[in-house]
């Protein structure tokens, strides 16, 4: 039994042993096999460059492409991970020939491919192999044939851009299987047959114009968002988003009726003709429907304007009854002042009371402000916002607080006479405010150009927005910034309720912030919840309505507003819905979703990506859940303002980006004015 024993320890102590040293060389052939397939990977991406470039650069503008030099920094390629290149910009530099599509394909981690702006010709080739690929951008060249329909597989891909070459043949129905397509602009080409029916939610951005495709644009629920100008020059499409109807008559591609024995062409004639009556009558018929409708409606608007007009005169008389008199009567003014109402008796009570020096030389008493037509613009949690035309056809803004018995009369007017005396371009100026037991109105300018909130969403009609130009998020970073530093010079005082639905738009398109100043108006024991949309502005520390607005809270307000300006997304539908108010996280996705290619889709300039990250970092900044470690308004300021100096140091001529400000401001719609 001992020599059984001790015979089998000397078997365990052996295999142990024997298990230690075959583990030793699993580990050692492991290391061996990572550190061979690393460096074929990246001798494999750096062959597939230099035979890329022997392909596309007779000219050797790639210069910088040289075997046995780090490739990650190549010139174009903008980004390596694990030495693996993700994210390849070729873009303006005269390139040519045809790409070759067994080299594309060995940079199978890629990201983002870019092309755009060269001269390359031939057919696209199958890029089936980069099955990472989010962004494709091959357009301005001079590519020929079908669309490519390799492209249809990769369905990481989120953003298409083919236009201005000239492919041919169908737009494929298999797009459809790119659940995530975000982009597609294929316009400038020679697609022919009908648009696809394209049902992706996810589908922000669309052209198919200067084509030829014919036949009825599907109008589902995605391509129903998108207006003609998305369609333009396809003279055979027809249906809603263009205003062309579509006919059952059997039409060829060039416009033509079809034709077959001469007895069957006058049949069509006669069927056209009347087709073609039909619709002339079926058109007037319209017209006169148009007519009486828009009759029916302004009847009822002016109507609607009048009640509304009354109900705030009543109001208002209501709350002033027994303190004044009443309105006051035949031929006594308004509450018998010989001073044309500016002066009440009873502490001030029942007063329309001016608030800048200048200001008290208005020509407009309550009575005008009284008898004015209203249409209302908005409803928060403060109150109600009126756009009050007046008999002299002056117009003015009109907020009707909701909370007027809170706070007391001595504290309001306080509160106003400090408001009131604020004056600076970035602010829209309180002109003044009305007060009497059950009523307080505050008068403001009107500002016809709309919100900042319509500026990078849209309006109601035209769908969702996109993000503005780097150029445009400085000008209105910066006038904003400057407005909250105004404002944060009193001590105390915060605007409290800073969204891009309170920043209006002057007129000189300078953005001004409004509805500042006035959560002290709002009933601390009210138990109304604030917005979902506006919620999530608010710091942290202050989404508890009981809790005192700092000037903390408003930097971080800004940050969110700066984020949404950058993204084009709202903060509470696509940040709190989708990522659960994670703002890092918020962040991070749109930086992959929207600003992955190598530029913006709507720029053509590499210096907007520095100081979209620039302002990036700022807001970043500007959102530290700790109060404690956002900078002060001033600094904010500074930073933007070194960051803007340094764009226009660096910006030169030849940049004509759509997207630059003037351009952005010329597509706004007029007198677009969305809750305040």
């Amino acid at each position: 039994m001992l020599l059984l024993s001790v015979t089998m320890k000397s078997l365990s102590a052996l295999n142990a042993d024997s298990r230690r040293r075959r583990g030793r060389y699993i580990l050692f052939i492991y290391f061996l096999s990572v550190t061979f397939s690393f460096g074929l990977v990246r001798s494999s991406d750096e062959e597939a460059l230099l035979r890329l470039k022997s392909k596309i650069d007779p000219s050797d503008t790639l210069s910088s492409w040289r075997k046995g030099s780090d490739f990650c920094k190549w010139q174009g390629v903008r980004e390596c991970t694990n030495g693996r290149v993700t994210k390849l910009v070729l873009e303006h530099l005269n390139l040519s020939g045809t790409l070759d599509g067994k080299s594309l394909n060995q940079l199978d981690q890629l990201r983002v491919l870019s092309f755009k702006e060269n001269s390359f010709s031939g057919e696209i080739p199958n890029l089936s192999g980069l099955v990472n690929l989010k962004s494709l951008y091959l357009n301005d060249n001079q590519f020929m044939g079908h669309f490519p329909s390799s492209i249809s597989d990769l369905h990481r891909l989120k953003i298409i851009v083919l236009s201005g070459n000239l492919l041919s043949g169908k737009i494929p129905v298999s797009l459809l299987k790119l659940l995530r397509l975000y982009i597609l602009y294929l316009q400038d080409n020679q697609f022919t047959g009908e648009v696809p029916a394209l049902n992706q939610p996810t589908l922000r951005f669309l052209n198919v114009s200067n084509n030829q495709l014919s036949g009825e644009i599907p109008s589902n629920a995605v391509l129903a968002r998108f207006n003609s100008t998305s369609f333009l020059n396809n003279v055979n499409l027809c249906g809603k988003q263009i205003n062309v109807v579509c006919s059952n008559a059997s039409i060829t591609p060039n416009g033509a009726p079809s034709t077959g024995s001469k007895s069957h062409s006058k049949h069509v004639n006669k069927k056209l003709i009347l087709i073609i009556v039909g619709s002339i009558v079926g058109l007037i018929l319209m017209l006169i429907c148009l007519v009486i409708l828009w009759k029916v409606c302004k009847t009822r608007k002016t109507k609607k304007s009048q009640e509304e007009s009354r109900e705030l005169r009543s109001k208002v008389e209501v709350g002033t009854e027994g303190v004044v008199g009443g309105m006051g009567g035949e031929g006594s003014g308004i509450g018998g002042s010989k001073q044309g109402g500016f002066s009440w008796e009873n502490e001030g009570l029942g007063s329309l009371v001016f608030c800048g020096a200048g200001d008290q030389q208005m020509s407009y008493s309550l009575e005008d402000l009284l008898k004015a037509s209203a249409e209302t613009l908005g409803r928060g949690t403060l109150g109600s916002t009126y756009k009050a035309v007046m008999e002299s056809g002056f117009i003015v803004t009109v907020k009707r607080l909701k909370d007027s018995r809170y706070p007391r009369l001595e504290d309001f007017r306080r509160q106003m006479d400090v408001l009131g005396r604020l004056r600076h371009p970035n602010l829209v100026p309180v002109r003044a405010y009305f007060q009497a037991k059950e009523e307080r109105l505050l008068v403001y300018d009107y500002f016809p150009n709309g919100s900042l909130f319509s500026l990078i969403h849209g309006s109601r009609t035209s769908g969702g927005g996109k993000p503005l130009h780097w150029t445009s998020c400085l000008k209105i970073a910066e006038d904003l910034a400057t407005g909250l530093v105004y404002i944060h010079q009193t001590p105390g005082l915060t605007h409290g309720n800073l969204k891009s639905s309170n920043v209006l738009l002057g007129s000189d398109f300078e953005s001004c912030l409004t509805d500042y100043g006035l959560t002290p108006f709002r009933d601390p024991d009210s138990l109304e919840e604030p917005s979902a949309s506006s919620l999530f502005y608010r710091a942290p520390e202050c989404r508890d309505l009981r809790k005192i607005p700092t000037q903390e809270a408003d930097v971080y307000s800004f940050g969110v507003l700066l984020l949404e300006l950058l993204t084009g997304k709202t903060p509470f539908q696509d940040l709190v819905q989708e990522h659960g108010a994670d703002i890092p996280q918020w962040v991070r996705s749109v930086q992959e979703e929207e600003t992955e290619s190598g530029d913006d889709p709507n720029s053509g300039n590499e210096a907007s990506e520095e100081k979209l990250g620039s302002l990036l970092n700022i807001a970043m900044t500007c959102v530290s859940l700790s109060y404690e470690n956002r900078p002060a308004m001033k600094e904010v300021l500074k930073m933007i303002r070194e960051v803007r100096a340094e764009a226009q140091v660096s910006s030169n001529s030849s940049d004509h980006s759509p997207g630059r400000w003037s351009d952005t401001i010329h597509s706004l719609p007029r007198d677009e004015h969305l809750s305040i």
